[in-house]
């Protein structure tokens, strides 16, 4: 059996070029949906750009971002796979989700559990690369992670622990560079919680009607009507909570416009959600991997620019 997902990329790599053997495990670990590795990621290069400022080091640690970013890949491979083995019964009852692998029987349970050891011994190999204290944190969240995908089951707000577990990073970056975590590090994983609850109450707009049908909970079925303001007062935290975090470091212009610029990136997008407009969703989703990645060059350009102008103007 070999079938697209509907929510991937039309005319992704996985589909056009990737072996037909291994799509499935591509497919299952969202290789042809990379959007969760960076939301994943941004938060871990935030991290270590705000702890590069703080540190006064002349760039963010190039070897971190180079591990945070294969670590990202391996963890959210793992954790969509984790979540496609419990929810493989919904899935199938979910019209976008029906063509996952697990779902749709192209991936059995045990070759989905052995999928899932190989991306946890890579994420593992990538923690142990880091300080003592770092690798304490990273162990830290594994529970929250693990529990995720049973939330929809029992509560209305699982974005709030989705938030917990994608935001992790936040503290990932700093643990490494000062082996501990101070106030910065701590409103910026706040910041990030309130980032990933509103983006994926957007999301999740997407299969409200399923999800009512079968029973799964989610912000979306909670705010309803409500889910603009839901998200702007949330997005309104988030700015509040990354300027004090920044402001904490003594920034400099860069990373002022940098927030500036994020902060303009979620007004646009409280500014023109549709919630009736799936593929609407689904864009302003996707999004916030741009507005990550303004926030994250501003950030690193605070640290870079100086540098770069003391080597040319000394």
């Amino acid at each position: 059996m070999d079938s697209t997902v509907s929510d991937a990329p039309q005319g992704n790599w996985v589909d056009r070029h990737a072996p037909a053997a291994l799509r499935p495990y591509l497919r299952v670990a969202r290789l042809d949906r990379p959007i969760g590795s960076w939301l994943l990621l941004l938060p871990c290069w935030w991290s270590t750009a705000l702890a590069a400022m703080a540190a006064g080091q002349p760039w963010p640690d190039v070897r971190l971002l180079v591990l945070f970013a294969i670590g990202a890949v391996a963890m959210r491979g793992a954790g969509c796979t984790w979540n496609d083995i419990l929810d493989r019964k919904i899935d199938r009852a979910v019209a976008r989700t029906r063509n996952r692998p697990v779902a749709s029987g192209a991936l059995n349970v045990p070759m989905a559990f052995a999928f899932l050891a190989l991306q946890c011994a890579i994420g593992l190999a990538v923690l142990l690369s880091l300080p003592r204290f770092a690798v304490v944190t990273g162990l830290a969240s594994m529970g929250v992670v693990a529990i995720y995908p049973l939330m929809k089951r029992i509560t209305s707000v699982p974005q709030l622990v989705l938030g917990i577990a994608f935001s992790w990073g936040a503290l990932m970056g700093w643990a490494s560079v000062f082996h501990t975590i101070s106030d910065p590090a701590l409103l910026l994983f706040a910041g990030s919680v309130a980032w990933v609850f509103a983006y994926d109450t957007i999301y999740a707009h997407q299969d409200k009607e399923d999800d009512a049908v079968v029973g799964v909970r989610s912000t979306a079925l909670l705010f309803g009507r409500k889910t603009r303001l839901a998200v702007g007062l949330c997005y309104a935290l988030v700015v509040v909570l990354f300027t004090l975090s920044i402001l904490s470091v003594s920034p400099g212009l860069f990373a002022l416009l940098g927030l500036a610029g994020f902060a303009l990136h979620l007004l646009w997008q409280v500014r023109t959600l549709d919630i009736d407009d799936g593929d609407r969703c689904l864009a302003l989703f996707r999004s916030n991997r741009d507005a990550g990645l303004i926030l994250f060059a501003g950030l690193a350009l605070d640290s870079l620019v100086p540098t770069l102008l003391h080597w040319l103007l000394p």
